[in-house]
């Protein structure tokens, strides 16, 4: 279904000509939208836009590139199209640790976001809190206990119980885009051209770098451009298990193995 296209025009001042949704979004859908005065942008239709919407003005403060708000209700997002098409390879990864070089400039006094956020069902908790390794704990791993089997619940809560020996107590919070994957990154001429569909909060940065070992293979001179904390590696897993978690509240048992995986990195 698309978006209405009365809001649109309200919100865009111009009647629409034509809307197309993208491929993919298996979380979060989105269309491009053309305006009859000639304007292209893109929309997004959902329960959580307008949070979406504070949270790309908050990343629109620093230097990273990031779509511009165009207008929003609690439902619908309008946002600036940003050219796309490039691939995440080659130089480009320097462009990338140059982009959230200015994200990260961005800082908070708290672990953590003003507002709760969501993926489809599944509610990304983001009450503020001074302690980081209990943010993580309590905010993104021991809030899947009750939807996990019991066996696998046993080992995410031993963990939790652990998280202090694994995480440092008081890294800056910086601003995270916080769902960072190459499907996340525009890319064109060469360069990063727009950091989309955030999941962002107040954090410690090797949660950027190690989400995106999810799905892709930053090189060596990626993680010396960003210059990661000493043993950043062992911290890998902890941060990528939250991802791995949420695609088996997603997607289904089909990511368990992976979840264990990191588990047992942990020696968990």
């Amino acid at each position: 279904m698309g978006i209405p296209e009365d809001i649109i025009e309200q919100l865009a001042g111009s009647p629409v000509l034509s809307q197309r949704r993208f491929a993919g979004g298996d979380i979060s859908g989105a269309s491009e939208i053309v305006l009859e005065d000639g304007r292209v942008m893109v929309g997004k239709h959902g329960p959580v836009v307008d949070v979406e919407a504070r949270v790309l003005e908050a990343m629109g403060r620093s230097a990273a590139p990031v779509p511009k708000v165009l207008g929003h209700t609690d439902k619908v997002l309008l946002i600036e199209r940003l050219a796309s098409g490039g691939s995440l390879s080659g130089d480009v990864w320097q462009s990338l640790a140059d982009a959230l070089s200015g994200l990260h400039a961005i800082t908070g006094t708290d672990y953590g976001w003003p507002e709760d956020y969501a993926l489809r069902h599944v509610k990304v908790e983001n009450a503020p809190l001074d302690n980081w390794p209990r943010f993580w704990a309590e905010r993104r791993l021991l809030c899947h206990l009750d939807q996990l089997a019991p066996d696998l619940a046993g080992r995410v809560e031993n963990l939790g119980a652990r998280i202090e020996d694994i995480l440092p107590a008081t890294p800056p919070p910086v601003l995270l885009h916080g769902d960072l994957w190459g499907g996340n990154v525009l890319v064109a001429n060469g360069r990063v051209t727009g950091l989309i569909d955030p999941c962002a909060y107040f954090g410690d940065r090797e949660v950027d770098f190690a989400s995106l070992t999810v799905f892709d293979s930053p090189p060596p001179s990626f993680f010396a451009a960003v210059g990661p904390a000493p043993g950043w590696q062992e911290r890998v897993p902890v941060y990528r298990l939250w991802m791995w978690l949420l695609h088996v509240r997603l997607f289904g048992d089909s990511y368990r193995p992976a979840v264990e995986r990191e588990l047992a990195a942990l020696g968990f």
